[in-house]
């Protein structure tokens, strides 16, 4: 691999042992180990002090945002810090990413036989007893999950931020992630941005596992009281991406809004309960219909 080629961006939030995972299997990668952005959100459990001892040669870049900007304005900051510093390629991923060995390989197989024709490079991404890992399956179009996994190569719209490749050309033409989207569907987002302009690709040969507590996305209806304040952000976020692909995108988001607030209802939970519930998802979805955020670009981008 051609040095200071690709950086790999990962951002991290009190997850240290998590984190030392991800960087020990991309020192491991077979193409070569590629630099390393450590974007910190802040953490109080002593990931400053961890991280300290990779830091010496350079290749791992530690950064604290000196706040808790969520998934979206990590990725924001690490993306733009990678641009400036001009990497060709920027390989993103959560602290609880364990790319394979032979991950990166793939990427770059690919990206040399395409002469880097493409808008970004995704993965197949497992949990951790095999199986695919329900939260992070692509989208063939936006409104339908790849199905058929026997393909090598398969053209795809939407990606999560496990595991994917972008060229720095390409950011530096569509811009960086929406920092405001805080958490919740910014990699949604930000791929369909870049389907729009350019192919896109699922290479399934390039795996990673995605280490999570559960194989399963959140839900409004059951998650714990202490977490419903942060559907707020899924379902502004999610209005402004559907809205964005016109009468489709309507239709799709109304009938799943209707979804959860029929699961809402018939939930377990006291009426108190899902009436606050229902408030969560009318009011951010009333928010989405305002919100109009502008790509962040930075004036320094090579």
């Amino acid at each position: 691999m051609e040095e200071n080629c690709v950086a790999a961006v990962i951002v991290t939030y009190n997850r240290k042992e998590k984190l030392l995972n991800c960087i020990r299997a991309l020192t491991s990668q077979t193409a070569g180990a590629p630099d390393i952005i450590v974007v910190d959100n802040n953490s109080t459990d002593g990931t400053r002090e961890e991280i300290s001892r990779f830091t010496g040669n350079g290749s791992v870049k530690y950064y604290n945002t000196g706040y808790n900007s969520g998934g979206a304005g990590g990725f924001t900051y690490g993306l733009r810090k990678a641009a400036e510093a001009g990497y060709d390629l920027m390989w993103l991923m959560d602290d609880d990413c364990i790319p394979a060995p032979d991950a990166l390989e793939k990427y770059i197989d690919f990206d040399r036989t395409h002469a880097g024709e493409y808008g970004f490079l995704s993965g197949k991404v497992l949990w951790k007893d095999g199986s695919l890992c329900n939260m992070n399956v692509q989208r063939e179009t936006v409104l339908r999950n790849v199905r058929d996994w026997d393909r090598d190569v398969i053209e795809v719209e939407m990606a999560s931020f496990v595991s994917l490749l972008i060229p720095g050309r390409v950011v530096r033409e569509v811009g960086l992630p929406f920092r405001k989207f805080y958490i919740w569907t910014d990699d949604w987002e930000y791929t369909r941005r870049i389907s729009r302009k350019y192919p896109c690709y699922l290479i399934t040969g390039s795996t990673a596992i995605h280490d999570t507590s559960e194989n399963s996305a959140a839900h409004i209806h059951n998650a714990p009281e202490d977490r419903i304040w942060r559907f707020r952000y899924l379902y502004r976020n999610d209005v402004y991406l559907y809205r964005r692909e016109g009468i489709k995108g309507f239709c799709y988001e109304a009938a799943r809004l209707t979804l959860h607030l029929g699961r809402i209802a018939a939930s377990r939970n006291s009426w108190r309960e899902k009436a606050r519930r229902a408030s969560i998802l009318i009011n951010g979805t009333y928010e989405g219909l305002r919100f109009y955020p502008e790509p962040e670009r930075s004036q320094n981008i090579k």
